[in-house]
């Protein structure tokens, strides 16, 4: 396999990538390589852009006070009034959620997707202000946007309406899954196209960029309809409130929590401002059937009784504002206690795995039972496992392959079973996010790598948050902070004040610096008397030095140091 060196894994990263010739399909993914989420890829091709999704990658622990991430811009922002279509295949917000921050440069870039996709795009960007440009189209529809001919194909996935599409470029073909799985049973009966797959194989796949997320569990995906009965099991069993925790677009799994409330002679409330949003969008376009009278708002939950309550709810990943945490935390409305079943209808994204943990903990803690995909089957994967991903090599017959959709450990797997599949080593091609692919008479292969690092939204700031401004907030967290104020004399060479020092999160008491501030401010005294042009920062990294190695032998800890040195 052709693997880009030094990317994910350590090796030497490739130079900038040579111009693009005329003829020649460049593929520039700038998201959802390595990771799970920001999904985004550039084309081009004889001056003109296609995007296929841009979504969002939501932060972890080790990134604090980080909202959302978004895929880095740069390599496109200068020519924005080249990109003929962002094409959006479906409508988890790991793939159209960075739409609104794209716009912002171009409000009139046209979005490609399906009824469902748009429709919650055009909600999401309706609360930015921003109204789109917008094209309709559905499985079987073929598209011509400037040099790039899009035919998109039916793809079952864990929301509706999912497309794959296939790009038709003077340079070669390329199929693009988007998210999808090969459920043969699906609650709503739209099944991945494999007809299609197979006419499009016949034509010819020189490109085929695959959903990577289960490419290492063996086997086949479960079906959604075997989570019917187990829900239906448990509501039969709870004794007291019911909450459910789901992704806010997951429509098929809130369809069977409003069936499975109906057997079982409950109300249903959703939870969450993007639950309750989502929803309303899927029933409004029927892709959500409403049984009569079973829904009720979340301020009529508290005169019905115990066991006539289900409450659908958003924060099944332990996002800290997400309803359910804060259940968990005691700070929502919604009070859980002994008796109360939480059910958590989700597979855990990687990296979430601390978050959800503590979540199950905090609501154990006060009294309810907990249910996820440990220990029930609640919940089954959207994304197709090693034997569908083997279905498909084996009807596409593709000339390369570039997995895309998932971490480092997910995209090997993929690219080793095109290879199992008979797709030649050469020709799997193992990028990363700034990898740069061309295509050009049935060969693809790397060329160079364009910057793309993380983008943070931080409250209202996008983009202003760097990886050094985390490395600080990581370190105040984590080590505490001390702060030193001395106020010098430069004509006498004598410390006329301090030092004072105030710490926090670093000792119990501050009386533990009394050891080190005369040798401050000796350090200090000297520093002044024998260079008396020292500039002030100079003074300030000598009190740096000072403090922090002793910080460091004394108490065993890095915390960030904030040095002031004042003239008298």
């Amino acid at each position: 396999m052709t693997d880009n060196p030094e990317g994910p894994d350590g090796g030497a990263r490739l130079s900038g990538p040579p111009g693009l010739q005329p003829g020649t399909l460049r593929i520039v993914p700038l998201g959802g390589l390595g990771e799970i989420g920001r999904n985004m890829t550039v084309f081009e091709i004889d001056g003109s852009l296609l995007i296929v999704d841009c979504g969002v990658l939501f932060p972890e622990e080790f990134q604090p006070g980080v909202d959302l991430i978004l895929p880095d811009f740069g390599y496109i922002r200068d020519r924005l009034d080249d990109v003929v279509g962002v094409v959006l295949t479906h409508g988890h917000e790991d793939h159209i959620g960075a739409v609104p921050y794209l716009l912002r440069h171009k409000p009139d870039l046209p979005l490609i997707g399906s009824r469902l996709t748009l429709a919650l795009v055009e909600a999401k960007l309706q609360e930015h202000r921003i109204k789109p440009v917008t094209l309709t189209v559905a499985e079987g529809q073929v598209e011509r946007l400037g040099p790039f001919g899009c035919e998109f194909v039916a793809v079952n996935h864990s929301i509706p309406d999912a497309l794959a599409v296939f790009i038709r470029t003077a340079a070669g073909n390329v199929l693009h899954t988007g998210d999808f799985k090969m459920d043969q049973l699906p609650l709503d009966g739209r099944i991945t196209d494999l007809r299609a797959f197979a006419r499009l194989g016949e034509e010819g796949v020189d490109l085929f960029m695959s959903d990577s997320t289960n490419a290492d569990v063996p086997g086949f995906t479960t079906a959604e309809k075997e989570i019917g009965p187990v829900l239906e099991a448990l509501f039969g069993n709870a004794r007291k409130r019911l909450i459910v925790a789901s992704f806010s677009s997951h429509v098929h799994r809130v369809q069977q929590v409003l069936d499975a409330a109906a057997v079982h002679g409950r109300k249903v409330a959703f939870v969450g401002r993007s639950m309750v949003r989502n929803m309303a969008i899927a029933a409004k376009l029927g892709y959500l059937d409403v049984p009569p009278n079973i829904l009720v708002d979340l301020k009529e939950v508290d005169g019905l009784p115990e066991n006539r309550v289900v409450l659908m709810s958003t924060g099944s990943q332990g996002e800290p504002m997400a309803a359910l945490s804060r259940m968990a935390n005691g700070d929502h409305s919604i009070t859980v206690g002994p008796g109360d079943t939480v059910i958590l209808a989700s597979s855990l994204i990687p990296g979430n795995e601390n978050a959800v943990f503590r979540i199950i903990n905090g609501l154990m803690r006060l009294g309810a039972e907990v249910v996820h995909k440990g220990n029930a089957k609640v919940h089954v994967s959207g994304h197709a496992s090693a034997g569908e991903l083997l279905y498909c090599y084996n009807i596409l017959r593709p000339g390369n392959v570039m997995p895309v959709h998932g971490e480092i450990r997910h995209l090997v797997a993929n690219g080793r079973l095109a290879v199992q599949s008979g797709v030649p080593e050469q020709n799997v091609l193992l990028a990363e996010d700034g990898s740069v692919v061309d295509l050009r008479d049935g060969t693809a292969r790397l060329v160079g790598q364009v910057e793309c690092g993380f983008v943070y939204v931080d409250g209202s700031s996008v983009g202003g948050i760097t990886d050094e401004d985390l490395k600080d907030r990581r370190t105040l967290g984590e080590e505490g902070f001390i702060s030193v104020i001395s106020v010098v004399n430069r004509q006498t060479g004598t410390l006329v004040s301090g030092p004072d020092i105030h710490a926090r999160g670093v000792a119990e008491d501050d009386a533990v610096f009394d050891d080190i501030k005369p040798r401050i401010a000796a350090a200090l005294e000297e520093a002044v008397r024998n260079n008396p042009s020292h500039t002030t920062h100079q003074l300030q990294q000598v009190v740096r030095r000072v403090i922090g190695s002793w910080v460091s032998r004394k108490l065993r800890r890095r915390p960030m140091i904030v040095p002031v040195v004042l003239e008298a």
